[in-house]
């Protein structure tokens, strides 16, 4: 079972499963608000079970630090974009690309 650490080079220092750039949030995001199984976030993200339990402890054992790295997940600096899926990433400055 991996630690739940923060260093600030690495997802800008929100809380990750150690050796790993799964952040915290990204396991609560899926398992919390998402309603996909423990099990299944482990599966799709190559990881042991008890590491989605430990980053999920994590996420209800530190509410106001989690508070504060969703709200600043949230926020899109100038000049990026939010990719949701394949058809995103076929778009530019919100128009479509030609084929």
């Amino acid at each position: 079972m991996s630690d739940i650490v923060s260093t600030p080079d690495t997802l800008g220092g929100a809380p990750r499963i150690d050796g790993r750039r799964i952040g915290v949030h990204h396991v609560a995001k899926r398992v919390v608000d998402a309603e996909v199984s423990p099990a299944q976030v482990a599966a799709d993200y190559n990881l042991d079970l008890a590491d989605v339990h430990r980053a999920l402890t994590y996420y209800y054992d530190h509410p106001d630090e989690m508070r504060e790295v969703r709200k600043q997940r949230r926020t899109i600096p100038d000049g990026m974009r939010v990719v949701r899926g394949p058809a995103d990433l076929d778009r530019r400055d919100g128009v479509e690309k030609e084929a």
